[in-house]
């Protein structure tokens, strides 16, 4: 089930964040940088925070009660010249990739908000690139993800539709 996030979420969204961030970028284990962004980061403050945002809208995807994926749109997220909104955030959890649990969370995004849409997503993580492409995402540039001073390589995906 789909739904937007209530305050009552904030909690499991920490979490699953925690989860997926971890997994994806510390591929070569925990170091102060990626502890302190992480803790600091991701917390129920940080989500309860969003909610109050009217620019941002999170939903959620829930089966039997577990929390198993959201996608955060910032409404109001600008790059360069690129038409269209922001996804801040798609996490789903690793041991519900490949059910189709990513791509429905984009399109309740894309049919409550309309097109076109853009997100960033760091250059090494070959599975997300894979997967927006496969979706029919284009790379479009490039910009830069700040860790406690180290300056990380994301690519910046547009998604105009299917045809797009």
């Amino acid at each position: 089930m789909i739904r937007k996030a209530l305050k009552s979420d904030c909690l499991g969204l920490a979490a699953l964040s925690l989860q997926v961030w971890l997994h994806t970028y510390a591929k070569q284990g925990i170091r102060p940088q990626i502890s302190q962004y992480a803790l600091s980061t991701f917390t129920e403050e940080h989500f309860i925070r969003l909610l109050e945002r009217e620019s941002i809208d999170i939903r959620v995807f829930e089966e039997d009660s577990h929390l198993i994926g959201f996608v955060v749109a910032d409404l109001n997220a600008r790059f360069d010249s690129l038409a269209g909104y922001e996804i801040a955030t798609l996490y789903v959890s690793q041991h519900f990739h490949g059910k189709g649990v990513g791509r429905q969370l984009l399109k309740e995004i894309e049919s409550v908000h309309g097109l076109p849409f853009w997100l960033s997503t760091w250059v090494h993580n070959q599975d997300a690139i894979g997967f927006y492409q496969k979706l029919g995402f284009n790379i479009v540039g490039e910009l830069n993800f700040n860790l406690q001073g180290e300056l990380h390589r994301n690519h910046v995906l547009a998604y105009n539709g299917p045809n797009g």
